[in-house]
């Protein structure tokens, strides 16, 4: 059994939405002959709300090791996990290199900055290590070209930190391709001393009998029988905002056939713990669709809590970005929850193969900024076409046999070769470089 070393600042109980790749890898990953380590920072050290619930989907032998890190002072200058708990888990990873047998260091970023921990330790113990791009890290965000902002300071250190971070790196992954196929434009390098590999989030069916068996209440929405309810969950990237405003123009075009239905947006607020930091609301209420058609609970929830509103809608909204990369986690959840999905993604993103192929729900697919119009065109038709399609839905066809491409365990099956792949190459040049 080998053993991988897994650097990832936030774990269960937090919960932030990346936890679940580095959760869902480590209980699979035994299976597939690698032993996973899990380094944390201790989640006193954690600003969002903890979910405890979450925690109980650990498996209860996996091993954790967790470190302080700095507190957030009261002028909040860093607070960046990665940054705060550095010096601690870098401090922790050496010891456990010295101490034990640990054949691979792996680190899901973002945290962006605890991606530097990969170079350091290879310089200093020799250890081969790799980076799991959940997000793009040299990326140009919304308001990053205001001098000297946060964004614009971030963009910049992007430039200069990550070709450090990954100059060693002997794997490179990713929730898509294109979640980092620029690092090998701006690193060429990399195409000959990395092995890659691309890996959704992917579902796992018994955190769905989990979250069943907590029977946790509505607090969100209440069921209407009446109506038609959709659910959208999880943030609402800077990008999907131009995607918004078509729909909802749609809609508001057409109110007459949306008035017995429910657009429930849940987690989409401008910060995790913000009761009041709407985003939908302010575009629901300019096409008048607020409280009536479409509603908003800022804050985010608990992701068993997800599950718990999934099960009590009718179907699963799903919004996409105008970037190509974007293949949003609520796919497989909504699979897995055997609901209806009605989605609008970019026509290169790798969720729209899951819906096709799987038969589990209806798609606009669209090119970025060049076909937002479509939206808007095709939203009604297609729309009607979903509601035909959800009459009759019946979750025992979708295909199950595609969709266990995307299960927790398969993807992870993905992520065990890449490790034996990069290993062995590791070894390989150690041997011929004596």
């Amino acid at each position: 059994m080998k053993r991988v070393l897994i650097v990832a600042p936030h774990f269960p109980p937090s919960n932030l939405a990346a936890v679940h790749r580095t959760r869902l890898f480590a209980q699979h990953l035994p299976t597939f002959g690698w032993e996973p380590i899990v380094l944390t920072v201790h989640h006193d050290y954690y600003e969002e709300k903890l979910d405890w619930n979450l925690a109980k989907l650990v498996p209860e032998d996996l091993r954790v090791e967790q470190v302080k890190a700095m507190h957030v002072p009261p002028i909040r200058v860093v607070g960046d996990i990665g940054v705060r708990g550095f010096r601690q888990m870098l401090r922790r990873t050496l010891q456990l290199i010295d101490e034990e047998q640990i054949d691979f260091l792996y680190i899901p970023i973002p945290s962006f900055y605890a991606a530097m921990l990969g170079p350091i330790v290879h310089r200093l113990r020799g250890t081969p290590y790799g980076i799991d791009y959940i997000d793009p890290w040299v990326h140009e965000w919304p308001g990053g070209d205001k001098l000297f902002s946060r964004h614009w300071m971030s963009d910049r250190l992007a430039y200069v930190l990550e070709p450090m971070a990954v100059k060693h790196a002997s794997l490179i992954t990713g929730v898509a391709k294109g979640y980092y196929e620029d690092v090998f434009d701006r690193n060429p390098h990399l195409r000959e001393t990395a092995v890659t590999a691309s890996m959704p989030y992917g579902g796992e069916a018994e955190d769905h009998r989990r979250a069943h068996d907590l029977g946790a209440p509505l607090y969100v929405f209440d069921e209407e029988p009446e109506a038609f309810q959709f659910l959208y969950a999880g943030a609402l990237l800077p990008l999907a905002f131009e995607p918004l405003h078509r729909v909802f123009r749609a809609i508001a075009d057409n109110r007459a056939m949306f008035e017995n239905v429910r657009f429930h947006f849940v987690g989409t607020g401008t910060s995790p713990n913000d009761p009041e930091g709407y985003n939908v609301r302010p575009v629901a209420e300019q096409y008048g669709l607020w409280d009536t058609i479409v509603t908003e609970h800022p804050a985010r929830i608990s992701y068993l809590d997800v599950l718990t509103h999934l099960d009590a809608v009718d179907a699963v909204f799903i919004l996409g970005s105008t970037e190509p990369h974007y293949t949003p986690s609520k796919v497989y959840q909504g699979v897995l929850s055997e609901k209806p999905i009605f989605a609008i993604l970019h026509e290169a993103s790798t969720a729209c193969a899951v819906l096709r192929s799987t038969g589990a729900g209806k798609v606009i697919s669209f090119d970025g900024e060049n076909e937002l119009d479509k939206i808007e065109r095709a939203f009604v038709p297609t729309f009607t076409e979903f509601q035909a399609f959800a009459t009759d839905f019946d979750p025992t066809q979708v295909d199950q046999a595609q969709f266990e491409k995307y299960s927790a365990r398969s993807v992870t099956r993905i992520l065990a070769e890449a490790l034996d792949e990069a290993l062995e190459r590791n070894r390989s040049v150690k041997s011929l470089t004596g």
